[in-house]
């Protein structure tokens, strides 16, 4: 049933399920993926506390797997990682994330904490992309595709891009290249 459920998955994103449109903004971040990630990984390593560096060893460690499987659903526990800026490297405590998948990918929400987002994971170009939205908990986010063309963020709504990888069914990542707020480069971590 597992393996049906993620080929009829392949078949519907192949076969036109239309992605949401990604903004400039957020395309410039992800071309730059790859190069942030390397900048900021090599600050955090060289410069991070030894406890916070093992745990960015811990969060980035396995072989990303098919990103999408019905063991996604339901509850995690996520720590962000922030990477850059200064300090180079910041761990914080679990708070609650939730993932549904539906006909087209994931719908990912991080539900505890000051800072939450809320958005959807999809195929493109060969990879799992997260396009959300962050926001303070005081505020209401609104949707991705309804964010203005222009819009940058305001330091408490901000336009989310991450990449993501399911490392097994207890374990996944989003990696945000240069996020609006703090940071070079963010690591969530999930995990059950």
């Amino acid at each position: 049933m597992k393996a049906a459920f993620i080929a009829g998955l392949g078949l519907l994103i192949a076969g036109g399920a239309v992605a949401q449109e990604i903004r400039p903004q957020e395309q410039a971040r992800l071309d730059r993926f790859e190069r942030l990630a390397g900048t900021a990984l090599l600050e955090a390593m060289a410069q991070g506390e030894a406890s916070d560096v093992a745990a960015l060893s811990g969060a980035l460690a396995g072989v990303p797997q098919v990103a999408f499987d019905p063991s996604l659903n339901g509850e995690w526990k996520c720590r962000t990682m922030k990477l850059g800026g200064a300090p180079r490297l910041v761990v914080y405590s679990n708070f609650k994330c939730r993932m549904r998948l539906d006909n087209t990918g994931v719908i990912f929400e991080k539900l505890s904490g000051s800072q939450r987002t809320t958005g959807r994971i999809e195929m493109r170009e060969g990879r799992a992309v997260y396009l959300g939205v962050g926001y303070v908990s005081s505020e209401e986010p609104q949707n991705y595709a309804d964010l203005d063309p222009a819009f940058e963020g305001n330091g408490t709504i901000t336009p989310d891009v991450a990449v993501f990888e399911r490392i097994s069914d207890k374990r996944a990542r989003l990696m945000f290249p240069a996020p609006v707020n703090e940071s070079d480069f963010d690591i969530l971590e999930l995990t059950r």
